[in-house]
């Protein structure tokens, strides 16, 4: 029999209650009772609206990502020139790693690794979608002769992804953040580096 929320309501309510506290403390790091004082709600409250933990946990790493989806995007949307756009995405994850637990798909994928497949999944999925962004702006600076015509857009979607989450991981790591602008000011290089 499929699972059926009780009220779509009360679920949007306990996903936008629980994703920092997913995103901040994991999946294995959060309890029924965390999820009871961040919702003020009963255990059979929560899990009237969802099957398991797991489902809240995925609900709330899509919520998050959405989130940090949108505030790129508002971001972006400010942006003159592709140049502007790349580093707006640098300057996003900046914020969002100091402020609000660090980025939802590195604390996913970290804490899933070998043990979640279907939160790695999901991980993966979010940068997949972060990488075709990236290669999309690349494209059109090529395009536009703002970014060199030999440039890899994929290559260099990828290694901006990886040095932004190296630096978060790094940062967040060793609790030192001159650890992650060093290496998130390498991202800024490797866009410089394209440029015309």
């Amino acid at each position: 029999m499929k699972f059926v929320p009780r009220s779509e309501t009360t679920r949007q309510f306990i996903t936008e209650a629980t994703a920092d506290l997913f995103n901040k403390k994991g999946y294995a790091g959060t309890s029924v009772a965390d999820l009871e004082k961040a919702t003020g709600l009963t255990k059979g409250s929560i899990y009237g609206n969802f099957e398991n933990k797991e489902d809240v946990a995925l609900a709330a790493f899509d919520y998050n990502l959405a989130r940090l989806r949108k505030r790129i995007q508002e971001t972006v949307e400010k942006c003159d020139s592709n140049k502007e756009k790349l580093l707006g995405h640098i300057a996003v994850y900046y914020v969002k790693t100091t402020n609000n637990g660090g980025c939802p798909m590195l604390n996913t994928a970290v804490e899933a690794d070998d043990t979640n497949e279907i939160f790695r999944l999901r991980a993966a999925s979010g940068l997949m979608l972060w990488k075709s962004d990236l290669v999309d702006i690349i494209r059109k600076g090529v395009a536009e002769n703002e970014f060199k015509a030999d440039t890899d857009a994929d290559k260099t979607a990828l290694i901006l992804i990886a040095l932004i989450e190296g630096g978060i991981l790094l940062g967040k790591a060793t609790k030192n953040f001159v650890h992650m602008d060093t290496v998130f000011d390498a991202a800024k290089g490797k866009i410089r580096e394209i440029c015309v």
